[in-house]
């Protein structure tokens, strides 16, 4: 299984210790490390998919470009995507429509199709074989989902301008026979690592700047520090899934979910190549309906992969739902093998961060109070095309082309609709501070076997805790350094994450998402507790810690 070594995650590579197929079945993507003063027109802080369009085409447009990532080239969500290139949206159309009105939503529309418009013509100009295809698109009615979404959604479709058709069945899903469903046709896949490969090598070739392992440490209007050196830039895009130059205001209008994804072998030709996705569980608690999504890809002679996903809740309350994060693969594959018989072992799993927007739209464009910072967040589970069209949006604002599509995307927009589900998600979040107040997980660090983390109180002091495979103890704060939430042990990606805002830390305190912007602090077990590490067997508990300045790592 694709499980990193030694239980710990390799944090410039990926953000878990379950790698995906994308990460796997390619090499890492790795420039030089930022060491030196720099000066530049544009910085971009983020290497996934929309940090490296939004280089590509400001390069296109002549523009002097330096890209900074903090690990490799797509080792944040990118490189845990599954690639679907479509215009069916998370959020219905017929919501859209009442969200923003009908023409709106059929701008929506062109948007995600000009997104893969974008890919296919950039592909084919810059000669990068990344297993592109166009594919048909099926949506279908979960189990306690009635037909009337369907038919709402298939008129909502038509009217915003999209070739949908309404099918009796969903075609080569058993499971789904004698089911209605919604065929959006021409939408597309790539391998994701593939395509930001090529896309790179373009950058590098126009004379872009890119710089790996290279971490920001504070951003403002005249550029950004990165591993301790100044980069001074005229325009600086923020394009790191979740804003890291923002500490609240853009972190109340988005919310970080957690998704999971199972790969298995299945043998060519069994099924065609096509994108499905069902319509989410209507009886979730979660504001946004998780849904299952599948695909295939390209894998070797004998065999395809098929690639499935779903199961999402909320970073970090996992057990909100008495449901475990490692127990979800399992459900997601007991779903699978219902619709996909042929399917056979898994051979990779790995789960991705999602960052669910209150109105449903993503947030492209200046940040809001400053004229030359611009942010790129808030994709859903669109990834992959909202990125493009991120790149493509903050191109005509730098340049000052008019689009449409600038005020539709606005960071700085209010959308008083969405009142009830901004509510909601903002009394969740609060929600979260009663961990300071709460039962620990485990009473004595000692009760850790290997390779298990949990979070240990000491009075008032709350410690993120975890016993490496070779008995040695990581202790640090567990207070996320954002905003003051208790994190919470992810036990499937071995890491602790913020169920406030999604920020996640490895078990040694790396900061692997934001919008943490810095790894926790580390704390040194006192006088006798040194000993824990060496006699696991010994019965001492924790009674002080003390505070060490972590050092800045770059991931």
């Amino acid at each position: 299984m694709n499980t990193a070594a030694k239980g710990i995650i390799d944090s410039n590579r990926t953000s878990g210790i379950n790698q995906s197929f994308w990460t796997q079945s390619t090499q890492p993507i790795i420039s030089e490390k930022l060491n030196r003063n720099i000066e530049t027109d544009i910085l971009i802080i983020g290497g996934g998919i929309s940090g490296i369009t939004t280089a590509y085409s400001l390069l296109k447009a002549g523009r002097k470009v330096t890209l900074v990532e903090d690990g490799y080239i797509g080792s944040g969500e990118t490189g845990r995507t599954t690639a679907h290139l479509t215009c069916a949206l998370d959020q219905r159309y017929f919501e859209l429509e009442k969200l923003f009105g009908k023409e709106k939503a059929s701008l929506v529309a062109n948007s995600h199709l000009e997104a893969i418009q974008f890919i296919e013509n950039t592909l084919k100009l810059e000669n990068i074989d990344c297993n592109f295809k166009r594919v048909p698109g099926y949506l279908f009615l979960s189990g306690n989902d009635s037909k009337e979404t369907l038919t709402k959604e298939y008129e909502a479709t038509k009217i915003a301008g999209l070739l949908t058709e309404m099918l009796e069945q969903v075609p080569d899903l058993q499971a789904e026979e004698g089911k209605w469903c919604i065929k959006f046709p021409e939408q597309g896949q790539i391998h994701i690592m593939k395509y930001l490969k090529g896309l790179t090598d373009a950058i590098i070739a126009m004379g872009g700047s890119i710089f790996t392992e290279t971490r920001v440490e504070d951003v403002s209007n005249y550029g950004a520090k990165a591993n301790g050196f100044d980069i001074t830039a005229n325009h600086i895009v923020v394009a790191t899934n979740t804003p890291i130059n923002d500490m609240v205001v853009m972190h109340t209008k988005q919310y970080a979910y957690r998704t999971y994804v199972v790969a298995a072998k299945i043998p060519k030709v069994s099924l065609p190549y096509a994108l499905w996705w069902d319509t989410g569980d209507q009886e979730s608690k979660w504001v946004g309906a998780p849904y299952h999504y599948a695909r295939l890809e390209e894998f070797d002679e004998q065999y395809d992969l098929l690639i499935l996903g779903g199961e999402d809740h909320k970073v970090g309350q996992a057990e909100s739902e008495c449901i475990l994060e490692e127990e979800r693969y399992k459900k997601l594959i007991d779903w699978s093998k219902k619709r996909f018989p042929a399917m056979m072992d898994i051979i990779y799993k790995w789960s991705g961060q999602v960052v669910e927007p209150v109105d449903s739209l993503p947030y492209i464009g200046k940040n809001p109070g400053n004229d030359n910072i611009y942010i790129i967040t808030g994709h859903s589970g669109n990834g992959i095309t909202n990125g493009t069209l991120g790149g493509i949006i903050i191109t005509d604002i730098i340049l000052g082309n008019e689009n449409a599509k600038i005020d539709l995307f606005s960071p700085s927009r209010i959308t008083l609709k969405a009142a009830k589900e901004y509510l909601q998600e903002v009394g969740n979040m609060v929600f979260q501070y009663g961990d300071w107040i709460t039962k620990e997980d485990v009473e004595n660090i000692e009760q850790l076997l290997p390779g298990q983390g949990g979070i240990v109180s000491t009075g008032i002091k709350k410690i993120a805790a975890y016993r490496d495979e070779m008995n040695n103890f990581h202790t640090c704060s567990a207070v996320c350094p954002h905003l003051g939430a208790i994190l919470h042990w992810n036990a499937e990606e071995k890491s602790f994450d913020c169920p406030a805002h999604g920020s996640r830390f490895t078990a040694e305190g790396i900061v692997i998402n934001g919008p943490a912007n810095c790894n926790l602090k580390k704390v040194e077990l006192k006088s006798k507790i040194k000993d824990v590490g060496i006699s696991p067997n010994s019965s001492t508990i924790i009674d002080e810690i003390l505070p060490v300045e972590p050092k800045i790592q770059p991931l």
